[in-house]
């Protein structure tokens, strides 16, 4: 019997990248659907980082991309921005179950059209977003090597896999999701179970620097050993 957290879709299914480069939707829904963006200047006869990015309640995935692609936030490989099925992310409204079935139909159309660094597979999202890459990439950290939660509020993971390390930032002076009652609560706890993570408190609000922006996704797609250890 499945999890209902479970993602089954994995890399390896094409020996390049043929999606076209910019930003394109992927088709697999009238309305709430999922973009995927490729910079220009990705080499395409090689693997390349993924990272999926997830927004925050009530937004959407365009206008997640659209703030991490703003000037001075680059994002060094292929992006998937996909939209929740409802007004935020499934497991904030009760349980795993419609998103985790979209995403795996998302990544297994990206994954049958370019080549994914498994070591470089990272899950990210913004406020209720980040508490979903708190709980569903947990969940699934056999597959997603690195962790970004900007934002976050909370997590609710099912059975843990893996330990990939986490990158979590947060603005001191957010009154959307306070610091003290967020961040500085869950990043204990992610380091008292074992993961490593690297956290990055800042001067602001509810929001995403693209200082922070970058910081954070170099981290995560950087190769070697220093996101692993957490630095």
């Amino acid at each position: 019997m499945s999890s209902p957290e479970r993602l089954t879709s994995r890399p390896g299914g094409a020996a390049g990248t043929t999606l076209p480069a910019g930003t394109s939707p992927l088709g697999l829904a009238r309305g709430r659907d999922a973009l995927v963006h490729v910079p220009a200047e990705l080499r395409r006869d090689r693997p390349a980082p993924l990272l999926v990015v997830l927004h925050g309640a009530g937004s959407t995935g365009a206008a997640m991309l659209g703030a991490l692609t703003a000037p001075g936030a680059e994002l060094p490989g292929i992006v998937l921005a996909p939209d929740s099925r409802g007004r935020t992310w499934d497991v904030i409204l009760g349980g795993f179950g419609p998103d985790v079935g979209f995403l795996d139909e998302a990544l297994a159309a990206v994954f049958s059209h370019a080549a994914v660094d498994p070591a470089r597979f990272v899950l990210a999202g913004f406020s209720d977003g980040a508490s979903y890459v708190l709980s569903l990439g947990l969940s699934n950290g056999d597959l997603f090597r690195r962790l970004v939660a900007l934002s976050p509020g909370f997590m609710a993971p099912g059975p843990q896999r893996g330990r990939p390390p986490v990158f979590v930032s947060h603005g001191t002076e957010d009154r959307v999701l306070p610091i003290d009652r967020c961040s500085r609560r869950l990043v204990p706890a992610l380091r008292s179970a074992g993961y490593g993570v690297r956290y990055e408190e800042f001067d602001g609000g509810h929001v995403v620097p693209p200082l922070v922006a970058r910081a954070a996704f170099s981290w995560a797609t950087a190769e070697g050993s220093a996101a692993a250890a957490g630095g």
